[in-house]
This record gives C-alpha cells, structure tokens and sequence, in this order.
C-alpha cells in the first residue's frame, strides 16, 4: 500500500491550501480515509476522515467550517481543501487509510488507521 501526499506549502493566515494523496496497492473504495497532523512539540492529532462512501465524514472541532474533505474512488485520491488557515494549522499532515466493511463506518482514532503515508509541511505564516 502507497500514500503519497502532496500540496503542502508555504501560505499567509488566512490563505488556503489543497492537499491530495494518491492511494495504490489497495481497494480504495472499501477504505475510511482520514488525515491526521503532527507539529512540534505535539502530539499526532486527527483532522478529518470519510466514509468509502464519500457521504459521512467526520471533522476535528478546530477545523471544522475551514476544512473539507473529499475523495473521488474512481481517482483513488483523497483531499483536503483548508480554507482561511490559521498559525496553529502548521504541521506536517498524513493521509491513513482503513478497511472497513461497511459504508457506514468511519474513524477518528488514529488506531484504526493501518496504512499511512510520509506526510506534507504546512506552514503557515503570520
């Protein structure tokens, strides 16, 4: 399983970014996606995910009304549209995927996630 993530960049506050990752080596269409950050001196925080489906997501309250999330199955691509970014939105952020066998499922929990990719710099500046 590959997850290559990209779109990551330098950008004001206020500014927006689209992040993509591209998946091969497994059955997109029956895996949650989720992404998660990592910044300095934190821990792993979940972001944002969705269902196989495409219609169920979940969002972390810090991002929600600023962030969507989004896949196309026929791309086998995941993204995540962030909208008027924030200081605090600097991080390094990875795609997951999880198997799910239901379309019903989605996760949050870092746990449930079993393929991750190497993560994107965003950076945002003041």
């Amino acid at each position: 399983v590959q997850l290559q993530a990209s779109g990551g960049g330098l950008v004001q506050a206020g500014g927006s970014l689209r992040l993509s990752c591209a998946a091969s080596g497994l059955t997109f269409g029956s895996h949650v996606m989720g992404w998660f950050r990592l910044a300095p001196g934190k821990e792993r925080e979940f972001v944002a995910s969705i269902g196989s489906g495409g219609t169920d997501t979940r969002y972390a309250d810090s991002v929600k009304g600023r962030f969507t999330i989004s896949r196309d199955n026929a791309k086998d691509t995941v993204y995540l549209q962030m909208n008027n970014l924030m200081t605090e939105d600097t991080a390094v952020y990875y795609c997951a995927a999880a198997r799910v066998f239901t379309r019903a499922t989605v996760y949050t929990d870092p746990r449930a996630f079993g393929s991750w990719g190497q993560g994107t710099q965003v950076t945002v500046s003041s």
